[in-house]
């Protein structure tokens, strides 16, 4: 399939589709059978709600599938498989990814090879599995849909960590966050090429190549509560990741000349429901906040740690201890040892005692929200403090204080300006 990209946006709904509907009519076989893999409700504003819904009904009389990209998240209700796609996509087109049962494996990435890639910190070999219906649905095309944007594990979002994270199994889950950890999450956050994307890149290369696979691949960008579609990047090939990568850097990085003192994230709670998501407000933030600093996370729907019960078990156990004491505990402890992507979580969502994490929840107790290391506040009292009605994107003084206030922490990484030197996002 030949290329497309549109990377002067914004871009409506209307384009949108005739964009797809050229890229499609162009491909080289008849199309019977398409395996639709879009993210979860997790990624709402990537507009791969709408674009898998518009595929659905381009792709007709074709038989379309739909397997959201889950990794280790809850499977997806149908109410907010309804909400996200569509009420006209009819249930019995979804399938849920089961990462422990529903995978296969296609290769290893060599021990070697992530020795090199992680410079030494490493090296051990990641088997990777992925989703047996990718490889046994017997698909004319696979369509791997989702929003480019700095990612906390990878450096930026999607591509094929959609498909060998999103749809893939325990070891490559585990060993990529955890490489993505030990490696550390400010060097790679908004940078294309970092150490688990080339793992990645490595396993497409040599695992995925002759699956019949592409992309449709969007950036977007949020302002004033209402998103916009800025980049829409279609294709096989590796390229129109590295463009969508460049669009991103410019829609996505929000970037200051100072450090902040008080920042406030607020989690809609149709989106967060977990520490496990909802501590993209931790990652996304942390390179901008000032030693001493403090972060409030306004979290209205967070009732639990983890989105898989054993999970949940393993954070409650262990706590967002420092990265030193968490990579103490994976030496010494078996069952964290065995769950890397537990204690690469552990490390992202800690603060490394360099600034204080506060939660407002309504669904946890205090007990619960210190005993992982978390300072705690009630929801009720945090936003008759922080009103959400007079708060906007960005600086605002409230009771005197300067606060800095962020709607949606999935959508962007603020960072300062010294650690993204001008005409240089790979430094």
């Amino acid at each position: 399939m030949e290329s497309r990209f549109l990377a002067d946006g914004p871009i409506d709904l209307e384009t949108v589709q005739k964009e797809l509907a050229t890229w499609l009519g162009a491909y080289e076989k008849p199309l019977d059978k398409v395996l639709l893999i879009p993210p979860d409700g997790t990624r709402a504003h990537s507009m791969a709600g709408p674009i898998t819904s518009m595929l659905h009904h381009l792709l007709q009389p074709a038989e379309v599938r739909i397997l959201p990209a889950l990794g280790t998240h809850v499977p997806m209700t149908l109410e907010e498989k309804q909400r996200i796609f569509g009420a006209d996509v009819p249930p019995e087109v979804y399938l849920d990814h089961n990462w422990r049962t529903d995978v296969k494996t296609v290769g290893v990435v060599p021990g070697g090879f992530v020795k090199e890639v992680s410079e030494g910190l490493v090296d051990y070999s990641i088997v990777v599995d992925i989703n047996s219906e990718i490889l046994e649905g017997q698909y004319d095309l696979i369509l791997s849909i989702g929003q480019v944007v700095p990612h906390e594990v990878v450096g930026m979002a999607n591509y094929t960590k959609n498909i060998v994270v999103g749809c893939g199994g325990k070891d490559i889950i585990d060993k990529s966050h955890f490489l993505g950890a030990v490696y550390g999450m400010e060097k790679m956050m908004g940078r294309d090429y970092s150490p688990v994307r080339k793992v990645f890149d490595y396993a497409e290369e040599h695992f995925l190549h002759d699956l019949p696979l592409a992309y449709v691949l969007t950036v977007t960008e949020t302002r004033d509560e209402a998103t916009a579609l800025q980049g829409l990047f279609l294709g096989k090939e590796r390229e129109a990741f590295s463009q969508a990568v460049a669009k991103s850097q410019v829609c996505n990085l929000d970037l200051l000349s100072e450090p902040l003192k008080k920042v406030v994230v607020y989690l809609d709670p149709n989106e967060f429901r977990s520490t496990w998501l909802g501590n993209k407000s931790v990652y996304r933030t942390r390179m901008a906040i000032a030693d001493d600093g403090e972060l409030v996370i306004l979290a209205p729907g967070v009732r639990m740690f983890g989105e898989d019960p054993e999970i949940d078990r393993l954070i409650r156990a262990f706590g967002y201890k420092t990265s030193r004491e968490i990579l103490d505990f994976v030496k010494t402890s078996e069952e964290l040892g065995k769950n890397l992507s537990v204690a690469a979580h552990l490390i992202h969502g800690s603060s490394e005692n360099r600034f204080k994490i506060t939660y407002a929840v309504e669904h946890l107790t205090e007990e619960e929200i210190r005993g992982v290391n978390y300072n705690y506040v009630p929801y009720a009292q945090a936003v008759s403090q922080y009103r959400l009605d007079q708060l906007k994107e960005g600086r605002n003084i409230v009771n005197g204080e300067e606060v800095f206030y962020i709607s949606n922490p999935a959508l962007g990484l603020w960072a300062l300006e010294k650690d993204f030197p001008k005409g240089n996002k790979e430094a």
